[in-house]
């Protein structure tokens, strides 16, 4: 019997104005209860999952790249429809534009992704309750202890581009 991958797999904004498609599953899926995530998405908690960029092809449009704050204080950028605003996407500091943070609720299917982990449950809602088969961590966590062996290694094959991504902009802090 054999499976078939629904990857890749195609979403968008709400007026289908900018459309991406993933070309494999990502690397981990975060469901995140911060009170960041609660504020930017206006609901209890963020749903993304994270990928190599280069394994998102943007379809159709150019999002608008928005700076936002986050807790860490580097900041973030955060891809939206620049007609309906819809957040699509965004990048962290810590990895810059290697790693995509892509949101799950706007895949064409989102059910695909199911979070793999929930994180900053210190800060969840307290009417959220979290399945008992999902690992949930009171903050960040330990990705060697969570992540597949698969994802593990294609980190480690991207990380020479995150860490020079990082030395250049330690280079250009002022």
């Amino acid at each position: 019997m054999t499976t078939q991958s629904p990857f890749p797999a195609e979403g968008g904004c709400t007026c289908r104005a900018v459309r991406y498609r993933m070309a494999t599953a990502p690397l981990f899926v975060h469901c995140c209860h911060c009170r960041w995530c609660q504020r930017e998405t206006g609901a209890s908690f963020a749903l993304n999952a994270m990928i190599e960029a280069d394994r998102v092809a943007l379809l159709s449009g150019e999002p608008e790249v928005v700076d936002t704050p986050s807790a860490s204080g580097q900041g973030q950028q955060i891809a939206r429809c620049p007609s309906c605003h819809v957040a699509v996407w965004s990048s962290y500091a810590g990895s810059g534009p290697i790693l995509r943070f892509v949101r799950v609720g706007t895949l064409d299917q989102p059910d695909l992704l199911p979070p793999d982990i929930h994180i900053y449950t210190a800060s969840k809602q307290p009417w959220v309750s979290i399945p008992h088969t999902t690992p949930a961590v009171m903050a960040y966590y330990d990705r060697e202890q969570y992540w597949p062996a698969a994802s593990l290694a294609r980190r480690l094959a991207i990380l020479p581009q995150i860490e020079a991504y990082q030395a250049e902009r330690r280079r250009r802090r002022p």
